[in-house]
């Protein structure tokens, strides 16, 4: 998986948040799995380039 870091812009100058690629995070489909805590999303690319995530 590749992540990315976006540079700091003036609103978050003292922290950088990561980036991740959306096409890594599903390993070239259109949907993957995210699991935070106990609770598990599904993450979607539609045919139009839009991400949607749903629990």
């Amino acid at each position: 998986m590749t992540v990315h870091t976006l540079p700091p812009s003036e609103a978050q100058a003292t922290r950088v948040l990561p980036a991740h690629d959306a096409a890594s995070l599903t390993e070239g489909g259109n949907q993957a799995l995210i699991v935070l805590g106990d609770q598990t999303y599904t993450l979607r690319i539609t045919r139009a380039g839009k991400l949607i995530l749903t629990k």
